[in-house]
């Protein structure tokens, strides 16, 4: 293909994204679903060429920011709190099901060697992070299944990763040893933490002497990618290294940017991931004909392999079910003896955690790496695709309805401070060093009025979080005349330009003000 028609595609990709997402939108159909599912009709649109998606290049595209936006957003305290049930999923469920489809393959095929078995069981054993981000953020999760969906699907890539090339190494040289795959995962975990660490303190030092804001924000952008090459390279875990990184830049990252810095950079990722996002369903759409030509055509999928892939799909979620059951069995028990003090999650909760584990992008990249005269090449091609696409319509689309029929309970926390004490807290500091700076060497009152504003807003914060529930409707009754203030002005500011009578410049800076208004009026509303 002619490079220049290759970015006509990838435009049209983009515009196709627009309108999926829109149509997804107006159907109330989550988006992941409408891009799949779009992208493998436009796969099968007559003259449109065929999409052969290099399973490499999509990895180190796509993966390393996706994951760096997971582990960005995350609770590190909440991450640190709930690791243990986070690594059970990231790995203990995720060599469980890997063991399990295994048996379950060679029992339906008998003549498929155990490695290649396995290597399917690897293949989509791990939840994927895009898909899972795709799916919980259309619904309402307590606290703890949300971080520990999140964390799962930030860590077990590397389990499945790992577990998939021991299957494939195994395939090739007939020759597997447990203890040494148990060995090396953790070696590469931990090597993988390290380059991590050692990524995100160069960035710290080095955002601390770019001074600029495009500098810092491009520097933040390569960041997943640099971490994830070098873990590559220096044969280690690249996802781990790309969460690590991001764990610890997103912690320093309030003392290092600046609020400009902050707001035009979370413009632009917010941007850039929903593209990212919404290509990689696409993409996963488009593979179809690909993977189906693999296969002989529908008609001999269907026949050949129909039920054995569906014996798969079932079998993946009857696993996850019976890991995340079981575990909360242990956890109950350990909780009736007194050695832990975790709660169980109960029937609704861990129902809502096992159905919740959608595949993607990583399960079909893996797939489609498999060396040509990979043993069962074909079946688990088209197995892996049937994983997605049925994890994603099926499980994607009714979550919701399974959050619902849940009932999940409200969770209880230790106790915290509020927004409004947060911010009675920052106003009582503020007015403190306020009141040490309004007056000179001698004692002369210099700043009357910025010591009477911050005292005025510290009586008023402190009274609004003694009695949040008396002044909100005040409060969003006067937000809304300070968003239709805003709005006059704008109107005004837009006239005053079209008229000739302020310059470029002046629409620009009042205009700023006005966007910082106007959020400001937003946020505090909500």
């Amino acid at each position: 293909m002619e490079p220049t028609h290759l970015f006509e595609l990838v435009i049209a990709m983009f515009l196709a994204i627009i309108a999926l997402h829109y149509a997804a939108h107006r159907l109330g159909l989550p988006p992941s679903v409408a891009l799949l599912t779009g992208g493998a009709l436009l796969a099968f649109v007559p003259g449109l060429p065929a999409i052969s998606v290099d399973p490499g290049l999509v990895l180190v595209i796509f993966l390393p920011p996706l994951l760096m936006d997971g582990a960005w957003s995350i609770a590190l305290s909440r991450l640190r709190r709930h690791m243990i049930g986070i690594a059970s999923l990231a790995v203990g469920a995720v060599l469980f099901t890997c063991a399990v489809v295994a048996v379950v393959v060679h029992l339906i095929f008998p003549s498929l060697p155990w490695a290649a078995c396995a290597a399917l069981g690897a293949i989509v054993a791990p939840p994927d992070a895009v898909s899972a981000r795709a799916v919980l953020e259309r619904v309402r999760l307590p606290r703890r299944l949300q971080i520990l969906l999140e964390g799962e699907s930030l860590l077990n890539d590397a389990s499945g990763l790992v577990l998939f090339r021991f299957a494939v190494a195994a395939a090739a040289t007939g020759a597997f040893s447990a203890g040494e795959a148990v060995g090396n995962f953790f070696v590469l975990a931990l090597g993988g933490a390290i380059v991590g660490i050692v990524i995100a303190a160069a960035w710290v030092k080095l955002i601390r002497h770019l001074g600029d804001d495009y500098l810092i924000i491009a520097a933040t952008v390569l960041l997943g990618w640099i971490s994830y090459l070098l873990g590559e390279l220096l044969h280690v875990s690249g996802v781990i290294a790309t969460v690590t990184t991001g764990l610890v830049a997103s912690w320093h990252q309030h003392t290092v940017f600046s609020a400009a810095t902050r707001m035009r950079g979370t413009s632009f990722w917010t941007v850039m991931i929903f593209l990212m996002e919404a290509a990689v369903f696409t993409l996963i759409g488009l593979s179809l004909r690909d993977v189906v030509e693999r296969g002989g055509g529908f008609s001999t999928v269907i026949a050949t392999m129909g039920l054995p892939m569906l014996a798969v799909l079932v079998t993946l979620v009857v696993a996850r079910f019976a890991w995340v059951f079981a575990s909360d069995l242990v956890i109950k028990s350990c909780a009736a003896l007194g050695l832990t003090r975790t709660q169980p999650l109960g029937a609704g909760g861990a129902t809502v955690l096992s159905w919740a584990g959608v595949r993607g992008v990583v399960t079909l990249a893996l797939a489609l790496s498999l060396p040509d005269g990979f043993p069962g090449r074909d079946f688990i091609l088209a197995t892996s695709f049937t994983v997605i696409l049925g994890t994603v319509l099926v499980q994607g689309t009714t979550l919701g309805r399974v959050i619902a029929w849940a009932r999940l309970a409200p969770e209880t926390e230790r106790a915290r401070l509020t927004m409004s004490q947060a911010e009675a807290a920052m106003a009582q500091v503020q007015l403190g060093i306020v009141q040490n700076l309004a007056y000179d060497a001698k004692g002369k009152l210099i700043h009357p009025q910025l010591l009477e504003r911050y005292q005025r807003r510290a009586t008023a914060i402190v009274d609004y979080a003694e009695r949040t529930e008396h002044y909100v409707p005040l409060l969003h009754a006067h937000f809304d005349v300070v968003l239709e203030a805003v709005a006059t002005g704008r109107r005004e500011l837009i006239r005053l330009h079209r008229a000739g009578d302020i310059d470029d410049e002046t629409l620009d800076e009042l205009e700023r003000d006005l966007d910082l208004e106007e959020l400001s009026a937003i946020s505090a509303k909500a």
